[in-house]
């Protein structure tokens, strides 16, 4: 007889209790093999060596694996990168053994459950306000819509500063899909060469329109800004949340501002200048796990974070696409993600098309998002960008 032999994957207990079912597996045979079919690999960085070595001893035993640097066996070195293999069930026993053991290993435990946590449960949200709601769920892409009422956007400036034209953008994005409408009154196009102005211009191009987008809006208004002072002033307008393209971290108020309100913000990682130490995917989750720690010391509630890696900020072309192939690392943060690729010069220099023409370069990106774990897709062309995101949603159910 012939076997009909295939590989699946398996990356939560979910997908494993379902295909344990699919092979008419018993329900207690299920709750038993599906913490062994789950796999993870997780990264520690400068992790003591004396650590590192009972850390090894404890997951060996257990029957997984652990690799540290060439060194840490004989203490030549005060520091080790980490990276552990081993299945769900392998951690937790191994987590019980870490918590009773010496030096610092309860605290390497804790961070290690935490990350295995977050990779497991969805990031589930529940905003509303008096008029609005929005949800973040499961198989649901949110799609962003994209009004700049600026002169000198890299993709739109000057499109919409007339308030009647962006208006009635307004609404042909909501009619086409849009769930969010985010407005910018700045040009903070991540290669340069944008017009910096002060909060008080700022403010003057964006009050009379936010007042009106706030009065016809059927969904959320976001404010992209990352001065605290015009984030008070658009919050004090009834703007629904804020998106600070430098992660709280450019501003010390725009964390107490958005805590005053108790509103989502979207934190992006974002550095002056495209260098980088080490891996770039350790720098970004680093600066978002710092923006997540600035925004709890000011009192705003962890559920209002969303991050976005911030594609094409501080990151050259072969930059963006490395952190595109590697997006589902940022859901060790337990976040919603938000990621914003729209017509980006990475995208014109891979197919050679100018900004006006990048909507499949895009729509290509966004697939490529949502099947990595992407929450919310910030983008320019909303009717297309929701056909693509709808699609990949329905194609990436994991309960058939």
């Amino acid at each position: 007889m012939a076997l009909n032999a295939y590989k699946i994957q398996i990356s939560n207990l979910k997908q494993a209790e379902i295909e344990l079912s699919k092979i008419k597996c018993d329900k207690v045979g299920i709750s038993i093999m599906s913490n062994k079919a789950v796999f993870q690999i997780i990264k520690l960085e400068k992790v003591p060596a004396k650590d590192a070595n009972l850390l090894k001893q404890t997951f060996l035993a257990k029957g997984g694996e652990v690799a540290v640097a060439r060194g840490t066996a004989d203490l030549s070195i005060s520091h080790t990168d980490v990276l552990i293999c081993a299945t769900l069930k392998q951690y937790r026993l191994a987590l019980v053994q870490l918590k009773i053991q010496p030096w610092g290993l309860p605290k390497v435990a804790q961070v290690i459950e935490r990350v295995l946590n977050t990779n497991e449960l969805f990031p589930n949200r529940q905003y509303e306000w008096p008029k609005h709601q929005l949800s973040i769920l499961p198989r649901r892409t949110l799609i962003m819509g994209i009004l700049n009422v600026t002169p000198d956007s890299f993709s739109d400036g000057g499109c919409y500063n007339n308030i009647d034209a962006a208006l009635r953008h307004v609404e042909e994005m909501i009619k086409n899909g849009a769930d969010i409408i985010d407005i910018g009154a700045e040009s903070t196009r991540p290669y340069g060469n944008n017009e910096q102005i002060t909060a008080e211009v700022e403010l003057e191009r964006l009050t009379p329109l936010l007042e009106r987008v706030l009065e016809i809006s059927s969904v959320p208004v976001s404010v992209d800004t990352y001065r605290g002072s015009v984030a008070l002033e658009a919050l004090k307008l009834g703007a629904h949340m804020i998106n600070d393209i430098w992660g709280l971290q450019y501003d010390d108020q725009m964390a107490k501002v958005v805590a005053q309100y108790n509103v989502p913000v979207i934190i992006m990682h974002n550095q002056q200048g495209n260098e980088y130490t080490r891996d770039i995917m350790s720098h970004i989750c680093e600066f978002l796990k710092n923006s997540i720690i600035i925004g709890l010391k000011a009192g705003i509630d962890f559920e209002n974070f969303i991050v976005d890696p911030g594609i094409g900020f501080g990151k050259t072309h072969e930059q963006n696409l490395l952190v595109m192939s590697r997006l589902e690392e940022l859901k060790s943060l337990g976040c919603p993600i938000l990621l914003g690729t729209s017509r980006k010069r990475f995208i014109g220099e891979v197919l050679g098309l100018p900004v006006d023409d990048r909507v499949e370069g895009t729509g290509a990106t966004v697939a490529v998002g949502i099947t990595k774990g992407m929450n919310i897709v910030r983008v320019h062309d909303v009717q297309a960008i929701a056909r693509i995101a709808k699609m990949t949603d329905m194609m990436m159910r994991s309960d058939g």
